[in-house]
């Protein structure tokens, strides 16, 4: 065993003390440094410190006053009202009476021929230059200012025609193809000066009402018509006659039954 005066154990204690005094010395200069943590001590300032003056702060901007409002507009003095005046009411406004053209008379056949056998009629006591067709004749034609018994006139004209318009087999009335009516209709139609149907009427009747009114109703439905003329070429009303035969097939009436 080493006693205290062996040179080893002698090393041994200086060793010892030497690391202790470095320890010593490493802990000092960590607490000096801040551990390594990045704290740093207080430094001189590199440069001294100046001193100078802030300048004034800029005065505040001045918003541009606001415009003045409009002033009111004064008021004009109004007028004063008329003076009364006398009681009066106003005439109404009233449409005009329509114009309504008579029909022409229908032209009938005489009840009983006639007796005589002359090839020309005439009235006059001597014989005339022509058959009461010319401009002053003396017959019973239309000449103007004829004095026989036919109608005087200032000249002829073009009587009305039919261009448009039709009546076809599926236009067959209904409540007529129930009851199994037929028949003919003989209907007067009153033409005006625009060629319209004005009015139609029957003349002779087929013996059932739906086929009487079937027939007028489509004729002023469809009908169209070039109206006549006077003898100045002016559009004028005029009067015609259609004659409309309603037959059925026996075997379709038995077939609608």
């Amino acid at each position: 065993m080493p006693t205290a005066s062996d040179p080893l154990l002698h090393r041994d204690k200086l060793r010892a003390g030497a690391a202790a005094v470095a320890l010593q010395l490493a802990l000092g200069y960590a607490i000096l440094t801040g551990l390594g943590l990045g704290v740093e001590l207080a430094r001189r300032p590199e440069r001294p410190l100046s001193i100078f003056t802030l300048p004034p702060p800029a005065a505040p901007r001045e918003e541009p006053p606001p415009p003045p409002e409009p002033a009111d507009r004064p008021r004009e003095e109004e007028g004063r009202a008329a003076p009364p005046n006398l009681r009066a009411t106003p005439k109404p406004i009233v449409a005009p009476v329509p114009i309504v053209q008579p029909p022409p008379p229908p032209v009938l056949a005489a009840p009983v021929a006639s007796t005589g056998d002359a090839p020309a009629a005439g009235a006059a006591e001597v014989r005339g230059p022509g058959t009461g067709a010319g401009g002053i004749g003396d017959g019973l034609g239309s000449g103007g200012r004829g004095d026989g018994t036919g109608g005087g006139g200032t000249g002829t004209g073009t009587p009305s025609r039919h261009i448009a318009g039709r009546i076809r087999d599926r236009d067959y009335p209904d409540a007529a193809r129930r009851t199994g009516a037929q028949g003919s209709v003989i209907v007067d139609i009153h033409i005006d000066a625009r060629g319209r149907v004005a009015r139609c009427g029957v003349y002779r009747s087929s013996g059932s009402p739906e086929l009487d009114e079937g027939t007028c109703r489509l004729i002023a439905k469809r009908f169209r018509y070039e109206p006549a003329r006077n003898a100045l070429g002016q559009p004028i009303a005029d009067h015609r006659r259609w004659k409309q035969d309603w037959w059925r097939d026996l075997s379709y009436t038995a077939q609608a039954r």
